[in-house]
């Protein structure tokens, strides 16, 4: 194995993203010092994104699948990838493995590691991965990944809001030091001192917002703050719930305020969705852009590209930028 590399000890080591999104993980990851020098990512709204928040960097717009890495041989220390991960939701059909259109990203994920021979890669998911098919999907997933055994990997379940994020929100991540490296991935210690909304939400610049009209906005008036549609009288429960009333599950997403003493849910692409509400705690309108990207932990200089809609889409996929950046500190620890 050629062991030849353009990095070295006194200079940023280098990664290269696929699926970039808009870059939230990314961005934590050169706030931790590292340095872009490839960004993948298929939706066009996106790589807008990328390109206006780093200019200097190559973004190349387009399926992973068909990126030529061959140049980034042995010049690049960490391969990363937010592969996306509808078919291991906890929702939905859950093809996994099966869905050839994501699903099968995962496998050929493998062939950017042979190309780029990195010293680390790092994949992110969604929770249910873990689960997904009682963990067999994980583990082939690994086994695909890693069938010579060059690299010793861990993966771990983290809660963004335990690493200066006020939100809670659960990811899978997959770490993987190529074994020549002989170091030992630790991932970062939870922080004891939590970030809440109430933190956050102050002097929020002027962004688009969506709005609730007519019915809508007057029930959510009559939610109390960190309430949701069980603070409703019995009659109007009912008609907000539709079918929904008599089925199964808490269904606590649904007419939900947000509290300023509290953590916020885990952002969804859209504020407004009827089972997945995410009502400003004192004011009755859903979450802003600019006060989305707060919670993702964005700086408020951050560009977002594309129509509103495709601005909470951006933020709601992205992965905090915090929580990068701390996972990033202790991934240049294993590099140095």
């Amino acid at each position: 194995m050629d062991q030849i590399y353009t990095s070295c000890a006194n200079m940023d080591q280098t990664f290269i993203e696929v699926c970039a999104g808009c870059g939230g993980l990314s961005t934590g990851l050169i706030q931790a010092g590292f340095k872009p020098l490839m960004l993948n990512e298929m939706d066009k709204n996106c790589c807008m994104t990328l390109r206006a928040n780093h200019p200097d960097v190559k973004v190349i717009q387009g399926n992973m699948c068909d990126i030529d890495v061959l140049e980034y041989k042995n010049k690049c220390d960490l391969l990363v990838g937010g592969i996306p991960c509808q078919s291991y939701s906890m929702a939905g059909k859950r093809k996994g493995l099966q869905d050839e259109k994501r699903g099968g990203l995962m496998l050929e994920f493998k062939r950017l590691i042979d190309d780029i021979n990195p010293k680390v890669f790092m994949i992110e998911n969604v929770k249910g991965l873990l689960f997904h098919d009682n963990g067999n999907t994980l583990n082939i997933i690994l086994q695909h990944l890693n069938p010579d055994g060059r690299y010793n990997i861990r993966y771990k379940v983290i809660n963004a809001g335990y690493y200066e994020v006020p939100q809670k929100r659960e990811r899978i991540f997959i770490v993987a030091i190529r074994a020549d490296i002989q170091k030992i991935f630790k991932f970062p210690k939870p922080i004891e001192d939590k970030i809440y909304l109430r933190d956050i939400l102050v002097d929020v610049p002027e962004s688009e917002c969506a709005k609730y009209t007519g019915r809508k906005l007057e029930i959510m008036k009559m939610i109390p703050e960190g309430g949701c549609w069980i603070n409703l009288p019995l009659d109007i429960q009912k008609e907000y719930l539709g079918g929904a009333f008599n089925s199964g599950g808490g269904k606590r997403g649904m007419a939900r305020r947000l509290s300023m003493n509290e953590q916020c849910l885990t952002l969804t692409t859209s504020p407004a969705q009827k089972q997945t509400e995410r009502c400003h705690p004192i004011e009755t309108r859903p979450l802003s852009i600019r006060e989305y990207a707060r919670i993702q932990t964005f700086d408020d200089e951050f560009i977002l590209c594309g129509s509103m809609l495709q601005k909470y889409k951006q933020i709601g996929n992205a992965v905090p930028v915090k929580l990068a950046y701390h996972i990033g500190r202790r991934l240049k620890k294993v590099l140095k």
